[in-house]
């Protein structure tokens, strides 16, 4: 019998010691933490952290996105299992060592510009990364290869800060990742918000940026279907300069006998059914 109360007694006295770090870290306002931290706080063995953190999450306490990362559940989200993304986002790719922002539709709706709240948080990174399903949430991750010169802003969040994509470049991205935005209805639908919060000369500043003419074409010829043309006349100004081919309103998209917008040189070659 004694033999094998000592490792019980272990247990719960390793499971106490996280609970009381988690307590801790979460009276400070954190709510993450890494296994090594963990670790080197409680001076307890990996098996030990292991079978410790592994109560808490199947408690609900703690939830991990990531191996080796995680976030602490506060009462009020567990019974969605983790709190919302926006949490720990940043600590997050802090911790893959990725560069990020939110972006799309996760971003509009920051600006007030979501139509309804979005399926998934979605997030623009430097390489691949896999979907992360934490609690009732998923993070989708969308790949851009010019993310360094991209125009970002920091955001206040519950628990400290992340970027996000400035209106003007969250427009880019909208029509350049569309099929991740819903299609070009809810596109357009957004547009339609987000066009209020954005800057036009910002709007050409995130056209060199982006580097894709058809982008920029594209967008242009959308804001101003949904009415924002004052938004969009100094983008088509710089067009003007750059002498842009035609291009079909949906890329790959049938075109011949299609009507074309002068302005933007925009094949119509889809019918926009936006909500707005």
């Amino acid at each position: 019998m004694t033999h094998m109360s000592a490792p019980l007694d272990s247990v719960r006295l390793d499971y106490s010691s996280l609970s009381k770090f988690v307590d801790s870290l979460q009276a400070e306002g954190r709510y993450s933490f890494l296994r090594d931290e963990a670790l080197a706080k409680m001076q307890v063995s990996a098996e030990a952290f292991k079978k410790a953190v592994a109560r808490l999450v199947a408690k609900r306490r703690v939830a991990m996105p990531k191996r080796g990362f995680y976030v602490i559940v506060p009462i009020e989200y567990r019974s969605a299992g983790a709190p919302p993304p926006s949490w720990f986002i940043d600590d997050l790719m802090h911790r893959l060592g990725r560069q990020y922002y939110v972006g799309l539709l996760s971003a509009s709706a920051l600006y007030g510009a979501a139509h309804q709240q979005p399926q998934e948080f979605q997030v623009v990174t430097d390489r691949p990364e896999r979907p992360i399903i934490v609690g009732r949430g998923r993070i989708r991750f969308v790949v851009k290869r010019n993310i360094k010169r991209t125009l970002t802003t920091e955001v206040k969040t519950e628990t400290g800060t992340m970027r996000v994509s400035t209106p003007e470049t969250t427009a880019f991205d909208l029509v350049h990742y569309i099929s991740a935005a819903a299609g070009i209805g809810n596109v357009a639908t957004v547009l339609a918000e987000l066009a209020e919060r954005i800057n036009p000369q910002q709007l050409v500043e995130a056209a060199r940026i982006d580097g894709e003419l058809a982008h920029a074409q594209r967008l242009g010829y959308l804001l101003c279907h949904v009415g924002a043309k004052k938004q969009s006349k100094a983008l088509a100004d710089w067009l003007m300069t750059m002498h842009p081919r035609r291009v079909p309103l949906r890329a790959g998209g049938f075109v011949q006998g299609r009507p074309i917008d002068p302005r933007w040189r925009v094949i119509i070659n889809e019918e926009i059914e936006a909500d707005f």
